[in-house]
């Protein structure tokens, strides 16, 4: 039973266009709450993971053409067709993403809105979202078992700068002109992006 709540907390987490927890905290709080087993929590909690991010991708683009101008649509649009033109290529950045601990919120947003092929992008998540969030895991169990000699630590350097890394990736994809970058080489922003 308590699996079938860390899959919905995971789908849960994940279908949210804008900041929210990981889907590993929940995880993780279900595993140490409940004492679960970690494997049974990743086969669980990353498919709830990925079928979150799924339909995330799926509705973002109704969501986001009430919001956002048109051009920054299109542009996105284009920034996915050139995306889907090399598939090995989009599949190792996702893959790379995913295993990197940052938020993948930024990449279903920019996915979702230019339309890129889910088939291309699932895979190649869901693989680097298990690897990830099992050394997660594995380390969160770790940690809370000694907590009280890690607390003394936990708003570090290392903690902010992913945030502020993760925040610039996501002004990256919003206000970078794609369109311009790719066609002629050249870097310009537009801040003019939202209705």
């Amino acid at each position: 039973m308590w699996y079938v709540a860390v899959f919905v907390a995971s789908f849960v987490i994940d279908v949210i266009p804008f900041f929210s927890p990981p889907a590993w905290t929940a995880m993780l709080l279900l595993m140490s709450k409940f004492d679960l087993n970690p494997w049974l929590v990743l086969a669980a909690g990353v498919p709830g993971s990925t079928l979150g991010r799924y339909v995330l991708a799926l509705y973002i683009p109704r969501f986001s053409s009430r919001v956002m101008k048109r051009h920054k649509a299109e542009e996105l649009h284009f920034v996915g067709k050139r995306l889907g033109q090399k598939t090995w290529s989009c599949g190792l950045f996702v893959l790379i993403y995913s295993l990197l601990p940052l938020s993948t919120t930024a990449l279903f947003l920019a996915a979702g809105i230019a339309r890129v092929s889910t088939l291309r992008i699932l895979p190649p998540f869901f693989v680097g979202k298990f690897v990830s969030d099992a050394l997660i895991l594995f380390g969160g169990h770790y940690a809370i078992t000694n907590a009280a000699d890690i607390l003394h630590g936990a708003l570090s350097l290392k903690s902010i700068s992913l945030m502020v890394l993760g925040l610039l990736l996501i002004a990256a994809v919003l206000f970078i002109d794609w369109r311009t970058v790719l066609q002629k080489k050249k870097l310009r922003f537009n801040f003019k992006i939202w209705k």
